[in-house]
């Protein structure tokens, strides 16, 4: 199997986490607020993916001469970021229902190639372009026509997809200097839960007790979402490039709407399975283009 293979599998199940990951977001504030369960699920992963760091990375992270203010620096904006896009989706969440708060964490496909582009003058594929198009219109989809108010909730998304934009284009720019992906998605995890965890501990209620009663949820968004998800997106990255994976994570979006679908009776009508067909369709020709192209043109 190559490692792109791997890589395409590693994106779609981490899409499928993520996207499963927003019934236990939705369900884990019965009892503790948003910057709580954002702190709580980032430090679960965090611990998730620490014995894997000290097992695959630790003695080979010692041994590297690398600038270590400039590895801070990046993780520190890996954090910053992630927490950003963690906080504005949960916070969403509470204004408005799953599949919106997930359909319209998909714009951060059409922001990923802009800002690709923009900020590192990276070159991509034309198929990019009609692709992230077909999302957008399965997105609009999925999230209801005939809704003309934005609600602050969707509000909230849009701007979080904006932090989970630059996420993605700064870990594969990280990547290429720090080709260490478990140490990236534990650490990155911590420092974002340190970032939820300062305005938690001043405005929302912490207690041990109101945490366990949402254990599950915590225990899925954090382990499985948080942690492993994470993982898997930095694997998938070192072998994507970001506007292709940043499609591909964005069948988030069409898992969480099944899984509100099934799990919550948030009915999905026939316009919203069709977005959810464009966004499929998108997907695999965001992939089958290029490698249409190698072969016509006979490069490697």
């Amino acid at each position: 199997m190559s490692k792109k293979t791997i890589s395409l599998i590693c994106a779609v199940t981490c899409s499928f986490l993520w996207g499963t990951a927003f019934i236990a977001q939705d369900t884990g504030m019965d009892y503790i607020g948003p910057w709580t369960f954002s702190a709580a699920r980032l430090l679960l992963g965090f611990f998730a993916l620490l014995p894997f760091f000290f097992i695959f990375e630790f003695k080979k992270i010692i041994k590297i001469k690398s600038n270590i203010k400039i590895i801070l620096a990046n993780m520190f904006l890996l954090g910053f970021f992630l927490a950003g896009g963690n906080i504005f989706q949960q916070i969403s969440l509470l204004y408005t229902d799953v599949a919106n708060s997930a359909v319209f964490t998909v714009l951060y496909v059409v922001i990923v190639p802009v800002l690709a582009y923009f900020l590192f003058s990276k070159s991509i594929h034309k198929s990019v372009w009609p692709a992230v198009i077909m999302c957008l219109l399965g997105g609009l989809l999925l999230s209801e026509l005939d809704n003309y108010r934005v609600r602050l909730g969707d509000s909230l998304v849009v701007v979080g997809a904006f932090f989970w934009a630059l996420h993605i284009v700064y870990v594969s720019k990280f990547l290429k200097i720090f080709n260490f992906p478990i140490t990236i998605a534990a650490f990155q995890c911590l420092i974002a839960a340190i970032f939820s965890a300062i305005p938690a501990t001043s405005i929302e209620l912490i207690s041990f007790k109101l945490l366990s009663l949402e254990a599950v949820e915590l225990i899925y968004a954090g382990i499985l979402s948080s942690g492993f998800a994470f993982l898997l997106q930095i694997i998938a990255l070192q072998h994507l490039s970001p506007a292709p994976a940043a499609i591909i994570f964005s069948l988030e979006g069409v898992f969480a709407s099944i899984a509100a679908w099934l799990m919550l009776d948030q009915f999905l009508n026939e316009y919203k399975i069709l977005g959810i067909i464009i966004i499929l369709s998108a997907v695999i020709f965001s992939q089958l283009a290029p490698m249409y192209d190698k072969r016509k043109y006979g490069r490697n």
